[in-house]
C-alpha cells in the first residue's frame, strides 16, 4: 500500500468524511485525485508520494499570492513568538482591524473570527437584534453561507436542524428584484436582512444590487453582502466597491491572510457596536472566541494588505485569469466542443462548465475533464487564481487543458462511460451518500 493510499483509510477512519470541509472530501474528486497532500509552494502542491501538481483549487480559494509566501508565513511566524494569543487584546489585533476600517470606507467597525460560517452567522444575530425582526431571505443561487441551523435547515441537507427553525429563513432569486419585492410583500414588518454574495459567475444586472439595497432601506430590512469570495478579488476594497454599492453589513474571509484562518465580519458602527460594552440598551452576544483574533493570522491579514499593493496581486489576478479563459476556450473552439466546454465568469473568479453531447449540464463530464487535468499534472476542481500563477503555470494549463479537451471530444463521440475511471463526483448538497 502506497503512502497516498494509507493516509486515506487514516483519514477516512479518524475523520467524518475524511476531510475538515466536504469541499476536500473524495465524493467531490475523481479516483485519480490525490487524496492527501503533504505541502505546498507558490502555486504547486504535493502529495504524500512527492507528485507533483500545479494547482487551481488554491485552499479552496484561500490562498490568493501563493502558498507559503515568504514575507505572510514571516510574519505570522513573529505574531507566534510574541505570544500568539494573549489575556488581553493584543496589539496586532489592534492594528489588523484598523487597517480593515481604514481600507473599507463602509466597515466602521470589526470583529474577527476563525471561518466565514461565523462571520455570517454573527451579522444574521446582529440584524435580527437591529429590527427586532427574525426572517431572514437569502439568495437560492449562492451555494453556501454558513454551517449554522439559519442556512443549513434551508437546504437539502438539514439533518440535526429542528423543524420550528426552518421557516425563518427565505429565499430569493438572485438579479430577479421582484422575487425580493414578493417576500417583503408577504412578510410585512418580518424580515430582518438580507444576505447574499454580490456575484459568483453570474454578475448583477440592471442595478439589481442596488435595488435589493433600497427595498432592504424602505422595509427596515439589514442588507447584508456575503464577500467570503468576491473580498480582496474582484478589487483590493472587494465587490462591494467594484459594484459601487453600500452594504450596512460585510463578511470577508478567505482572500484576507493567504491561507491564514481569519474571517470579519463589519459595518456600520450603530449596527456593530450592539455586540459591544459601552451603549446603553440591550446587548447581544456577538462573537466571542478563544481563537477568534489569533495573533497568527491577523499578523499575516496585515502583511497580506501590504503585499497585495506592492505587487499589484489583483491585477495579476485578473491578467491570468483572462489568459486562461481566452485560452480554454480557444482550445474548446478549435475541437468543435465549444457547446459542451465553456470557461465562464469573470477573469478574476472563473468557473468551467461541463455538459454533455446532448446539450444538459453533467457531473459526469465535469469529472472527466478534471481526472484528465489531474492526469496532466494540474489540479483543477473549481479555478481559483492566485499572484503564483504566472505566464509559465497559465501556459502548462493550457497544454494540460489541450489534452484533456481531446479526450472530453472523444468521450462526446464515443460516451464518457469508455473513459471516465471510476465514479462521478457528487454535489455535496444531497439528502443522502
Amino acid at each position: 500500500m502506497g503512502l497516498n493510499r494509507k493516509y486515506q483509510d487514516k483519514a477516512h477512519r479518524y475523520i467524518p468524511a475524511g476531510a475538515h470541509t466536504y469541499s476536500r472530501a473524495d465524493d467531490g474528486y475523481p479516483e485519480n485525485a490525490p487524496p492527501v497532500l503533504e505541502r505546498g509552494k507558490d502555486a504547486y502542491v504535493w502529495d504524500m508520494e512527492g507528485n507533483r501538481f500545479l494547482d487551481f483549487g488554491m485552499a479552496l480559494r484561500a490562498v490568493t499570492v501563493g502558498y507559503d509566501y515568504e514575507r505572510i508565513s514571516n510574519a505570522a511566524i513573529a505574531q507566534i513568538r510574541n505570544g500568539n494569543n494573549l489575556t488581553r487584546a493584543s496589539k496586532v489585533e489592534i492594528d489588523a482591524a484598523e487597517a480593515l476600517c481604514t481600507l473599507m470606507p463602509w466597515v466602521d467597525m470589526v470583529k474577527f473570527a476563525k471561518n466565514g460560517s461565523n462571520a455570517t452567522t454573527a451579522a444574521v444575530k446582529l440584524a435580527r437584534a437591529y429590527t427586532g425582526k427574525k426572517l431572514v431571505a437569502r439568495c437560492a443561487e449562492h451555494p453556501f453561507f454558513s454551517f449554522d441551523d439559519w442556512f443549513i435547515g434551508d437546504t437539502i441537507m438539514d439533518a440535526g436542524v429542528p423543524d420550528e427553525y426552518k421557516p425563518l429563513t427565505l429565499r430569493f432569486n438572485y438579479n430577479d428584484i421582484a422575487s425580493v419585492e414578493r417576500l417583503f410583500a408577504a412578510h410585512p414588518g418580518e424580515i430582518a436582512a438580507v444576505i447574499l454574495e454580490p456575484a459568483t459567475t453570474d454578475e448583477p444586472k440592471d442595478g439589481f444590487l442596488h435595488k435589493v439595497k433600497e427595498v432592504c432601506a424602505k422595509s427596515g430590512a439589514v442588507f447584508i453582502l456575503d464577500e467570503m469570495i468576491t473580498g480582496f478579488r474582484w478589487h483590493l476594497q472587494g465587490a462591494s466597491k467594484y459594484y459601487g454599492v453600500t452594504p450596512d453589513l460585510v463578511t470577508y474571509g478567505k482572500g484576507m491572510a493567504n491561507g491564514f484562518s481569519v474571517a470579519a465580519i463589519g459595518g456600520r458602527r450603530d449596527i456593530m457596536e450592539l455586540g459591544g460594552i459601552s451603549h446603553s440598551g440591550e446587548r447581544v452576544f456577538l462573537l466571542s472566541t478563544t481563537h477568534g483574533a489569533e495573533m497568527c493570522g491577523l499578523g499575516a491579514f496585515v502583511e497580506t494588505l501590504k503585499v497585495y499593493e506592492e505587487l499589484d496581486v489583483i491585477g495579476n489576478i485578473w491578467k491570468s485569469g483572462k489568459r486562461l479563459i481566452d485560452g480554454m476556450n480557444s482550445i474548446a473552439t478549435e475541437l468543435g466542443i465549444s457547446a459542451n466546454f465553456q470557461f465562464i465568469g469573470l477573469p478574476c473568479s472563473p468557473g468551467f462548465v461541463t455538459k454533455d453531447a446532448a446539450g444538459q449540464a453533467s457531473l459526469e463530464y465535469r469529472t472527466l475533464f478534471v481526472q484528465e487535468m489531474i492526469a496532466n499534472k494540474v489540479l483543477m476542481p473549481w479555478v481559483a487564481i492566485c499572484w503564483a500563477h504566472h505566464d509559465a503555470e497559465i501556459e502548462m494549463a493550457l497544454e494540460a487543458g489541450r489534452k484533456s479537451l481531446g479526450v472530453y471530444k472523444k468521450a462526446l463521440e464515443e460516451g464518457v462511460g469508455k473513459y471516465l475511471k471510476g465514479r462521478p463526483i457528487k454535489a455535496v448538497f444531497r439528502k443522502r451518500n
